[in-house]
């Protein structure tokens, strides 16, 4: 069989950390932000872990 390709759309958005788990991006964070508080905006910057649930089809895909 041939190699796999990767999903570009998804090697944009998620990457793997140093101990191998898929690191993404919070949503809800380009428009429509003046209803949203300063800490919920503060906290939607920072980065976190791909659930567990997605992360087979996720690895596939990178």
């Amino acid at each position: 069989m041939p190699k796999m390709k990767t999903h570009r759309g998804a090697a944009k958005r998620f990457q793997f950390t140093g101990s191998g788990k898929i690191k993404r991006s919070k949503a809800f964070t380009s428009h429509i932000l003046t209803k949203k508080s300063p800490k919920r905006k503060r906290n939607l910057r920072k980065s976190t872990i791909a659930d567990s649930a997605n992360e087979k089809a996720l690895r596939r895909m990178l």
